[in-house]
């Protein structure tokens, strides 16, 4: 429990932390706005509402709202390696791994409130700057007489875009904590969409798989070779697909056990 009142002061008394919170509300508020601009007319559907609520743009390599939570796990790394807080840290393995694991636990929770506030304000955001005779209908799906299957259907990108945001908070912290560098961890982050992307895709396309369409909608990625990426092959329609949620998870415990395996060889944080 001091790991992480520990964490949560250090994190809040940062002012880049303020910082990259404004200027990723501000930024995906931005994108919505145009985006709704931007829609047809006629009903909206619950994939263009999708985009527009998780400002994806198709030009950076993850959504606006991961992006930030990439920074802010850099940014707690980072600070650490820069202005040690803990003096007790910096000799026993045990208490660095606990402190990672704090930083953790703080960066996956502030991930996961920054995709929540995201969702909502774009949302607010999208319903203002509609064009004419855009016709909201039933956004994302998500009131439809509360139906259960519907309610589940626009619930479940909503849900995968929420797990990319907190998986790339983890992800910024974690290279941080290899590289020793805020900056070094960040541009790792933004580089391992376009180095896993090819692979995945190889991989569900040996097995017979397309991407689920939850992951379509919520990361577009621009990628990749066509022959790899699998577009002709039908997506899947469950949340995620076993294949690609072992692959993503094997990844992701990789980099988790080159962590841990850093720390016990360090006499440092």
């Amino acid at each position: 429990m001091r790991v992480l009142l520990y964490e949560v002061r250090r994190l809040s008394g940062l002012r880049s932390t303020w910082f990259v919170l404004a200027a990723v509300l501000l930024a995906d508020a931005a994108v919505a706005a145009v985006l709704a601009r931007q829609l047809p007319a006629g009903p909206l559907s619950a994939a263009a509402a999708l985009r527009s609520v998780t400002a994806v743009v198709p030009l950076l390599p993850l959504p606006i709202a991961a992006l930030g939570a990439g920074a802010l796990g850099a940014l707690s790394y980072g600070h650490e390696v820069r202005h040690p807080g803990l003096a007790a840290s910096r000799v026993a393995c045990r208490r660095r791994l606990g402190l990672l694991a704090g930083k953790l636990v703080v960066t996956g929770l502030l991930a996961a409130l920054l995709a929540l506030g995201t969702v909502l304000l774009d949302a607010v955001v999208l319903r203002v700057s509609l064009a004419p005779g855009v016709r909201p209908g039933r956004l994302l799906a998500l009131s439809v007489g509360g139906d259960p299957q519907a309610l589940a259907d626009g619930a479940r990108p909503l849900a995968v875009f929420a797990v990319l945001v907190v998986l790339a908070g983890w992800t910024g912290l974690l290279t941080t904590s290899l590289v020793r560098s805020a900056a070094a961890g960040l541009l790792i982050l933004c580089a391992l969409p376009a180095l896993l992307e090819p692979v995945l895709s190889l991989v569900l396309r040996l097995t017979g798989r397309g991407w689920p369409v939850q992951v379509r909608e919520s990361l577009p990625f621009q990628y990749g070779l066509d022959a790899v990426r699998g577009a002709d092959l039908p997506s899947a329609a469950t949340l995620l697909d076993p294949v690609l949620l072992t692959a993503v998870l094997a990844s992701f415990g990789l980099l988790l056990l080159a962590a841990v395996l850093a720390q016990a060889r360090r006499r440092t944080l």
